[in-house]
Order: C-alpha cells, then sequence, then structure tokens
C-alpha cells in the first residue's frame, strides 16, 4: 500500500466518495465536453496562485503598484506565478464560453438539467466580475482609468447607477478606498461565491449526469 493509498483508505474516501469519480459516461462524448473541467482546473489555478500573490501585495493607494513591482523583482518566481494567475484566469473566461456555447449546442440546458444552466450562468457572471476587480489592483493608470470608465458604465444604469456607483467605488471617485474595497471582493467574497455555485453545480452533475450528445 503507497502513502496515497493509505491515506485514501484511512480517510475512508472509497467508500463515501466513490460516485463522485466513477459514473457512468455516454456514448458519443468528444474533447468539447472537456472544456467545464479545463475551467475548473484554471480557476484552481488562479485560486492557488493567487493565494501566494496575496502574502505580498499591499492594497494601500501608496504600496499598490510598489508591491507588485517587488513581486516582479524581488519574489523567487514572483513573476512567474502572476503570470500563472494571469494566464490561468484568461482559460478560465475562455474556456467558460466554450463550455456554455457546447451546452447550448448540444441543448443541454433542457429539463431536467435548466436549473444547472442557471447556477453556470451565475458561475460566469461572477468570473467576469472577479476579472473586473482584479484588473484594478496593479494600481497602474491602465487599470486606474479602465476601472473608472467601467464603473461610470454602471453609473448610466436609469434609477439605481448612481447608487450602484457609490457601492462599487465606496465614494464619488476612485480611490483608494475602492482599492480595498475591489481587493476584498477579489479575494474574499468572489472566490466564496464561486465554490458555493461550483457544489451547486457539481452536485447536480452528479445527481442527473453527463448530457447525452445530440
Amino acid at each position: 500500500m503507497n502513502i496515497v493509498d493509505w491515506f485514501i483508505d484511512r480517510f475512508r474516501l472509497k467508500s463515501a466518495h466513490r460516485g463522485i469519480f466513477e459514473r457512468d459516461i455516454p456514448e458519443g462524448i468528444n474533447y468539447f465536453y472537456c472544456f467545464g473541467g479545463i475551467a475548473f482546473t484554471s480557476f484552481l489555478l488562479c485560486f492557488v496562485s493567487g493565494l501566494f500573490l496575496s502574502l505580498y501585495y499591499v492594497p494601500s493607494e501608496k504600496e499598490a503598484y510598489l508591491s507588485i513591482q517587488r513581486i516582479h523583482e524581488d519574489v523567487n518566481l514572483g513573476k512567474l506565478i502572476r503570470g500563472i494567475h494571469k494566464w490561468s484566469a484568461n482559460f478560465l473566461i475562455v474556456s467558460i464560453m466554450i463550455h456554455s456555447f457546447r451546452v447550448f449546442i448540444t441543448k443541454s440546458y433542457r429539463p431536467p438539467r435548466e436549473l444547472n444552466w442557471i447556477v453556470g450562468v451565475f458561475i460566469f457572471v461572477v468570473v467576469m466580475l472577479e476579472g473586473f476587480t482584479g484588473y484594478l489592483l496593479p494600481w497602474d493608470q491602465k487599470s486606474y482609468w479602465a476601472t473608472v470608465v467601467g464603473t461610470n458604465i454602471a453609473g448610466s444604469i436609469p434609477f439605481i447607477g448612481q447608487t450602484l456607483l457609490l457601492i462599487i467605488r465606496g465614494g464619488y471617485d476612485v480611490t483608494g478606498i475602492t482599492l480595498i474595497r475591489f481587493y476584498s471582493l477579489h479575494v474574499l467574497w468572489f472566490p466564496l461565491i464561486v465554490v458555493i455555485l461550483l457544489w451547486a453545480h457539481f452536485h447536480m452533475i452528479k445527481k442527473l449526469g453527463v448530457s447525452k450528445p445530440l
């Protein structure tokens, strides 16, 4: 018995969680059915690399940009880890879009899987918000003005725009308060929401199975 088998046996994973790894797969499955797993893998890479970056990043109006420079120049493999974080985030968005397109083309959103489709749409929206909040964190001119434009678009929504703008920015302008608010959303709130939605998504896949190709 190797160390992996020992851990699985002592943790009783084989009996309690066998159904997660062993399920019937319909015939006709092709590589387009893999993009959901690619998206999940990208999320894990993004999450783990973000944990390392959070050890050195300082969400301060004066220190944010300098901390990014220190990660690039002084931290061992810091530039590589930040690159992994960036590109895994890009792969996450692209793979979710391809996955959603496949589900739509194969009509896998039809009953009894319509709730899972809705959950998947919410995952996509939260992931896009993750990207938007993370874009400000380098705190350079490009990210600053992109956030100004993006939040102005939210502020142009009829009736609720100005209130929404104040909630997002923490004031009328993009300041250090906005940076702290975006950092909190990026590393705490949105990842927690994504994890809960992913649990619901995988739970329904486990119970309903993989949809059959047309």
